[in-house]
């Protein structure tokens, strides 16, 4: 709880649900992000009252004052998780605690007010109960739930705001990349830093984001996909576009090894990333760490073809396998021409999504 504002929960059972008298047509074919479902999520917070009914409405516009902080300074964030509907036509969510766990983080480091994270997930789960039609019966595609959580305070001037909306949109995704077959390729660029210690890395803000466009179309215009975060001055790999990385490798001690950077603050702690460790360590195949990793070790390895396969995780890709990189002027694959390349991110792709 942030020192200062009113510990006032948000109660699932004081939900409010507004039907939309007009249900949208269903297409067949979304581009991620751009098609929503009937109603939306709204609770509203305010320092005097603390948090307000929840409310299931209509989808529908914001209406924001000009001066809106959030606008303004940025004091806003947001989260990302998936429902998905089984053989037996039951819906589930994917570990949604975890979502909700970092949002709060998020929240405090934000100086936003802190939420019940069960009452908000009850309230989300009758979100999903009430537009379950739109979460698809298919094995390659499901309903994205963005939980938004953006300061209201009306009023210029860099302060703690003393109003806040906490709300939630739905829509149906399919892949988050247009061509999921294909491995991504990265341009790795240390001039660009996604994150650095002490800053806001490891929290969901939308500023870490929307400052990530102009390297991602410089890494377009040297015919690549992604930007690979690079940090520091020994070129420590961080994450891959939007996503947590990992390498699949033979290590300098001549072990297999799956390796991923530490949650050393700049690093966001994924969902998907804990549930790849979780799983690769339950199997016992190989050894799995959480160490740094630099270029330098990684061009080592490529040219002794001691790479496996490299693959980002996140919510919205899932399991993505890496292809080739761009570093230094230099074009550095690292996939292997054999059977068995991305045979990792192949199966822990397949098992996440059983």
């Amino acid at each position: 709880m942030v020192s200062g504002f009113p510990s006032l929960r948000c109660e699932a059972a004081d939900l409010v649900i507004e039907l939309s008298s007009t249900p949208k047509p269903k297409p067949d074919v979304i581009p991620f992000g751009t098609v929503f479902t009937d109603h939306m999520l709204t609770i509203e917070w305010n320092a005097s009252e603390g948090w307000q009914a929840p409310l299931i409405k209509p989808f529908g516009n914001l209406s924001l004052h000009p001066a809106t902080s959030s606008l303004h300074y940025a004091i806003q964030l947001y989260e990302g998780l998936k429902a998905y509907r089984g053989d037996d036509n039951k819906l589930r969510f994917f570990r949604p605690m975890l979502n909700l766990k970092r949002m709060s983080n998020t929240a405090k480091r934000a100086c936003l007010p802190a939420f019940d994270e069960s009452e908000f997930l009850e309230c989300i789960r009758r979100l999903v109960e009430t537009d379950q039609d739109w979460v698809p019966n298919s094995d390659s595609a499901s309903l994205y739930i963005r939980p938004t959580f953006i300061a209201t305070e009306p009023a210029l001037g860099l302060r703690k705001p003393g109003s806040a909306l906490l709300y939630v949109i739905l829509c149906q995704v399919g892949s988050y990349f247009k061509n999921k077959a294909e491995p991504l390729s990265m341009w790795a660029d240390p001039k660009y830093t996604r994150a650095w210690k002490g800053g806001t890395g490891d929290c969901k803000m939308g500023g870490n984001y929307g400052c990530s466009l102009f390297p991602q179309y410089e890494a377009e215009e040297h015919g690549c996909q992604q930007a690979l975060w690079l940090y520091g001055e020994d070129h420590q790999i961080t994450e891959a576009g939007t996503m947590n990385l990992f390498l699949h490798w033979i290590n300098e001690d001549g072990e297999e090894e799956l390796a991923t950077p530490p949650l050393d603050g700049i690093i966001l702690p994924g969902v998907t990333r804990l549930s790849v460790l979780e799983l690769t360590r339950k199997w016992g195949e190989f050894k799995v760490t959480e160490r740094y990793l630099t270029m330098s070790q990684l061009c080592l390895a490529l040219k002794q073809q001691r790479v496996k396969g490299m693959f980002g995780s996140g919510t919205a890709s899932m399991i993505c396998p890496i292809g080739h990189i761009v570093y230094q002027g230099e074009v550095r694959d690292s996939s292997r021409p054999t059977e068995d390349t991305n045979s990792l991110a192949k199966r822990l792709g397949n098992k996440l999504n059983s």
